[in-house]
């Protein structure tokens, strides 16, 4: 199996690549069970936010939730929020949007409790993913503080990856590249 070797937060890991379509690989950054490279990661995001620019955290479920776990302990804050990928029962009056991510190449919705809404509404919201590529998961998440009456103060992550890299309006620790069948970066 072809690897990248990803340089991100002072550490270095070796991304399996992985086939999305026959012409479209892309390198798996995954967080869990990587605990120096989460905290390492966390600590880096947050230099690039300034302190008090935002009330709340908010990723989406699964591959992010050490990330925001980490920079919610790190900053201090009691309080970080984590839309599901699935209705649960807990769930009590939620809030749903429809997202097409590019690793899942379906539809899924996300979800906040109704709970979780009234918490963001009229806060300002930092959104923060493992990995940026298409923008879809970050549309969804924005909607869904959108529909809560937050306000979205930024967006952020620890890569960005293909066209992402050239968006201003998201903070990032590291482009990453795509790949085509042979573990080449695509230019």
């Amino acid at each position: 199996m072809n690897t990248y070797p990803m340089h991100v937060a002072g550490l270095v890991r070796d991304l399996p690549i992985c086939k999305v379509t026959d012409d479209l690989y892309i390198g798996a950054f995954i967080l869990f069970g990587d605990a120096e490279l989460t905290v390492a990661c966390a600590g880096e995001l947050l230099k690039l936010v300034e302190p008090g620019s935002y009330d709340y955290l908010l990723t989406a479920e699964a591959k992010s939730i050490p990330l925001i776990h980490e920079m919610a302990r790190q900053s201090g804050a009691d309080t970080y929020f984590v839309a599901r990928k699935g209705m649960k029962v807990y769930l009590t009056d939620a809030i749903r949007v429809c997202v097409r991510s590019i690793t899942t190449q379906r539809d899924q919705e996300l979800y906040l409790s109704g709970a979780d809404a009234a918490m963001l509404r009229g806060k300002r919201v930092l959104i923060v993913d493992d990995v940026i590529s298409t923008g879809e998961s970050l549309k969804a998440m924005e909607e869904l503080v959108s529909l809560a009456g937050g306000t979205v103060a930024g967006r952020m992550a620890v890569l960005a990856e293909g066209a992402a890299q050239d968006r201003e309006d998201i903070k990032f620790l590291a482009p990453l590249p795509l790949f085509d069948a042979q573990g080449n970066v695509k230019k």
